[in-house]
C-alpha cells in the first residue's frame, strides 16, 4: 500500500512541477477604489488578442487535454450515454403545438451530430422531415454548414402553423441567423435575418396575420466590441422583405421618452392572433421589469405611442393578457407570489384581485389559461411539485401520475380545453401527459420512447434541509444507492448555481445516476441567490447578501461530513456561469473541505463585470464597482482577488468557451493563472478552452458527452475512485 501511495504522489509531484514551468505571463496592475488598494496579477490576460495571452492558453488547454485522456476510463460517461442512445433511438426536444394542433419539434436520432426539425399532424399524425440544418447557408458565407457547424436554437410556427420561423447558430456562439419555412411546400424563403439571439432574447413573436414577426435586433454583435448587446431594438420584420432595412419600433432611439438604457433589451410580448394591445417589456438580470402597452393597430399604422403600465416596483412576474383582463403573478407583499388579475381598461397592480393567494410552503411556478380553467403548479423548497386548477373560483388540487420534483404546463390557448403536463424528477424520467378535467385522467402522450434504466434500479433521491451558519434551513438533494455505507468514504460531486432567482428544478440526469451507481452521491444544495424558496430567496442570495451563497454550500458540505455520508477531501463542488461565485468562493474560504473544483464558464472576477461579456445587466445581481458600497460586495464575492499564496488548494478544472458572450473567457484564464502560481499544494490546476464553445458549452450532443465524461473522470481521479487512476505518469 506504501508503494501506490508513493506512485502516486510521485505523479502529482512531476505533475506538479511540470505546469509551474509554463506559468502565464503577468504584468500586474494596481488600483485604488474607495480607499481599498487592489492588485490585480494578471490583467494582462484579459487582451485576448495578445500573442502572448494566446499561446499560454492554448498551451494550457493542448496540456488540460492529453492529462484528462490519460485518466483510466475517462470515457465511461461518453460510452455509456452513447449505448443508450443506441437503445433509446432517439430523443425530441422543443415541442410547439399550434391552436390547429400542428406539432413542431426537434428530434436527434442516436449517433447523428445535430438535432433536425420534424413536424405532424396531431400527436397520432404521420411525421414528416422538416429541415436539416446541415442544409443551411449562412449569409455571412458562401459555404455550407460542412464547414460551418450550425445547430437550430429555436423553431417558432406561426399561429396557423402555415410558416416556420427556425433560428441557427454557429459553434457556440448565441447571436443567431433565422429563416422563414413554407410549411407545406417546405420552400424556404431566401430572406436571412441576421443580428439576433432570439434563444435567450426576444423570442420570435408573429403578427395576428402570420405575415410577419418582432425580435430583438442586435446593431453589434462582434462580442469583444465594449458595444456588444447594447442598444438592442425590437424590429418587426415582414415575408419577403429586404432583412437589412430593418423597421424599428422599440427602442431607445425611436422613444426616448421612454427612457430606455442601453444595458436593457426592449421586447415585445404577444399571447393571441386577435390580441387588441401588444405589451413591451424592457428585460434586464432583474425578475421584475419596467412594462409599456400599445394599441396594435396604432403600432402597426407607424405610431410610437407606448404608455406606461407598471414599474419594476409593481413585482408583476409572468404576465398573461386574455381580452380585456390582465392576469399576473404578483410578488407584492408575497414572496412566494399570488396569482392575480386586474383589468387592462383600468389596470391596478398594487390593489388587483387575488385569484389564489401566496401560499406558506410553496411558491408558484407557472400557470396556463385554458377554457375550463386556470392550472397552475406550485413547488416546495424547489424539489416537490404540486399541480392545482382553479375552476368556478375553487382551487382543485389534482393529483400527479407519479410523485414528481418538476413539473411543467402548456395549452392551446383560452379557447380550448387542451392542457399538457411534463412531469419529472431526479431518478424519474420527464414523460409528458395530456390532462382531461372532465375525467380527471393523464393520458400519456410521449413523442420518444421512455426506456427502463436496470442499472439505475438502487438508486434512491433523499430531500432534507441543513441549518446554514445563521441557522436558516437550506434545501439539499441528495441523489445515491440504497446500498451506500455512511464511512465517509463516498466520493460526492455537488453541483450548485445559486443566482438570478433560478431554481434547481430537479431533472433526469443520467450523469447524475451513473456517478451514484459507481458509489458516489450527487449532492445539488438549493443556495440562497436562486428561486427555490421565492423571491427573498433570490434577495437574500445577491450583491451585499452574496455570502450567504457560499455559505450555504460550505454548511451542506459540513453536513454531509458530520453525518458520515463522506469525509474532507471526498467532495468535488461544480458550478457553471454565475455558479462559478459559489463555487470560486468555497474553495478560496474553505479549500480544505474540497477535493476538486469544477468551473464551467464561471464567473470567477466579478469585480471586472464592466469589462466582461453582459457586464451591465450583471450589475444588477452581482453590484455596481462605480457604487461605494456595492464595490465591497463585489470585492468580497470575487474569487480571483481571494486566492492567496501559500494556500493548499483543491485540483481544478477550469472550463471556458472562446465564443462566450456572457462570461469572457479571460475570466477562467486569470483565476487558473493564479492558482497556478498560489497554490502549494500538489494538485492539479488544468485550464480547458473549448475553441469551437460558447457559454453553453459545446455545439452538438456528441461533444457535450465528451466533456461530462472528462469532468466525471477528473472528479473520480481526484477523489480517489480505484478505477480512474492514471494508468501512466502525468508530466
Amino acid at each position: 500500500m506504501k508503494g501506490k501511495i508513493f506512485i502516486i504522489t510521485f505523479f502529482f509531484t512531476v505533475f506538479l512541477q511540470a505546469q509551474k514551468t509554463n506559468l502565464a505571463p503577468s504584468v500586474p496592475i494596481t488600483e485604488e477604489y474607495f480607499g481599498i488598494t487592489t492588485t490585480d496579477n494578471y490583467r494582462n490576460l484579459e487582451d485576448l488578442n495578445n500573442s502572448s495571452t494566446k499561446e499560454w492558453m492554448k498551451s494550457q488547454t493542448d496540456y488540460t487535454s492529453s492529462t484528462l485522456r490519460k485518466i483510466s476510463n475517462w470515457d465511461n460517461y461518453l460510452n455509456l450515454r452513447t449505448e443508450l442512445d443506441k437503445k433509446q433511438g432517439y430523443s425530441v426536444s422543443d415541442l410547439k403545438i399550434t391552436s390547429s394542433d400542428k406539432y413542431f419539434y426537434l428530434k436527434i436520432k442516436a449517433g447523428e451530430k445535430i438535432a433536425k426539425i420534424y413536424y405532424r399532424e396531431g400527436f397520432a399524425g404521420k411525421e414528416e422531415l422538416l429541415y436539416d440544418p446541415s442544409n443551411f447557408v449562412s449569409a455571412n458565407t458562401s459555404k455550407t454548414s460542412n464547414h460551418h457547424e450550425f445547430v437550430i436554437n429555436v423553431i417558432s410556427p406561426t399561429w396557423d402553423g402555415s410558416r416556420l420561423a427556425i433560428s441557427l447558430s454557429e459553434k457556440g456562439k448565441e447571436i443567431s441567423e433565422v429563416i422563414i419555412m413554407e410549411v407545406k411546400s417546405k420552400m424556404v424563403h431566401p430572406e436571412i435575418i441576421t443580428q439576433l439571439n432570439p434563444s435567450a432574447i426576444g423570442g420570435i413573436k408573429w403578427l395576428g396575420d402570420n405575415s410577419g414577426f418582432f425580435y430583438v435586433y442586435y446593431p453589434d454583435v462582434n462580442i469583444k466590441s465594449p458595444l456588444f448587446a447594447k442598444n438592442t431594438q425590437t424590429v418587426l420584420y415582414k415575408i419577403g422583405e429586404n432583412p437589412n432595412k430593418r423597421n424599428v419600433i422599440f427602442s431607445s432611439l425611436n422613444n426616448p421618452d421612454l427612457k430606455i438604457t442601453k444595458d436593457e433589451y426592449p421586447s415585445i410580448l404577444t399571447y393571441d392572433p386577435n390580441d387588441k394591445y401588444y405589451i413591451g417589456i424592457l428585460v434586464d438580470a432583474e425578475d421584475f421589469r419596467k412594462t409599456f402597452i400599445i394599441n396594435k393597430k396604432d403600432l402597426l399604422s407607424g405610431k410610437r405611442n407606448w404608455k406606461p403600465l407598471y414599474n419594476k416596483d409593481s413585482k408583476v412576474f409572468f404576465l398573461r393578457v386574455v381580452d380585456n383582463e390582465i392576469y399576473f403573478l404578483s410578488g407584492l407583499n408575497s414572496s412566494n407570489y399570488k396569482l392575480c388579475k386586474t383589468n387592462l381598461t383600468n389596470p391596478n397592480f398594487n390593489n388587483p384581485k387575488v385569484l389564489v393567494p401566496e401560499k406558506k410552503d410553496e411558491v408558484i411556478k407557472g400557470y396556463s389559461i385554458t377554457k375550463d380553467g386556470i392550472y397552475y403548479n406550485t413547488t416546495k423548497n424547489g424539489v416537490e411539485a404540486k399541480l392545482y386548477v382553479l375552476k368556478d373560483h375553487k382551487e382543485i388540487p389534482i393529483k400527479l401520475p407519479f410523485v414528481s420534483g418538476n413539473i411543467d404546463l402548456s395549452s392551446k390557448g383560452t379557447n380550448f380545453s387542451d392542457i399538457w403536463v411534463k412531469c419529472s424528477g431526479w431518478a424519474n424520467a420527464e414523460q409528458r401527459y395530456k390532462y382531461a378535467l372532465s375525467k380527471n385522467i393523464f393520458t400519456q402522450e410521449n413523442l420518444a420512447p421512455i426506456l427502463e434504466y436496470p442499472d439505475f434500479k438502487d438508486i434512491i433521491v433523499e430531500e432534507i434541509t441543513v441549518k446554514s451558519y445563521d441557522g436558516t434551513e437550506v434545501p439539499l438533494s441528495l441523489i445515491y444507492n440504497k446500498n451506500l455505507k455512511r464511512n465517509g468514504s463516498a466520493p460526492v460531486l455537488m453541483q450548485c448555481y445559486g443566482a438570478f432567482g433560478e431554481s434547481y428544478y430537479p431533472f433526469f440526469a443520467i450523469s447524475y445516476l451513473s456517478w451514484a451507481s459507481q458509489g458516489g452521491i450527487i449532492a445539488v444544495p438549493h443556495v440562497r441567490g436562486g428561486g427555490e424558496k421565492g423571491e427573498q430567496w433570490h434577495v437574500d442570495g445577491k450583491k451585499l447578501k452574496k455570502p450567504n451563497s457560499w455559505k450555504d454550500l460550505i454548511a451542506c458540505t459540513e453536513y454531509l461530513i458530520n453525518e458520515k455520508y463522506t469525509s474532507t477531501k471526498k467532495i468535488a463542488v461544480w458550478g457553471a456561469s454565475a455558479g462559478g461565485i459559489l463555487v470560486g468562493r468555497a474553495i478560496t474560504e474553505r479549500p480544505d473541505l474540497f477535493g476538486a473544483a469544477i468551473v464551467e464558464s464561471g464567473v470567477l472576477n466579478p469585480l471586472r463585470v464592466e469589462k466582461s461579456g453582459n457586464g451591465g445587466t450583471s450589475i444588477k445581481e452581482y453590484g455596481d464597482p462605480n457604487d461605494s458600497i456595492e464595490f465591497k460586495g463585489l470585492l468580497e464575492m470575487d474569487a480571483y482577488q481571494h486566492i492567496k499564496k501559500g494556500v493548499q488548494y483543491p485540483a481544478m478544472l477550469i472550463c471556458a468557451g472562446i465564443n462566450d458572450p456572457r462570461v469572457s473567457p479571460w475570466q477562467s484564464s486569470k483565476f487558473s493563472a493564479k492558482a497556478l502560481e498560489s497554490s502549494t499544494s500538489d494538485k492539479p490546476i488544468l485550464l480547458n478552452i473549448n475553441y469551437e464553445g460558447g457559454h453553453g458549452g459545446d455545439v452538438t450532443v456528441l461533444k457535450r458527452y465528451t466533456s461530462l465524461s472528462e469532468i466525471f473522470a477528473f472528479a473520480f481521479w481526484q477523489l480517489g475512485h480505484p478505477s480512474y487512476q492514471p494508468k501512466e505518469n502525468i508530466k
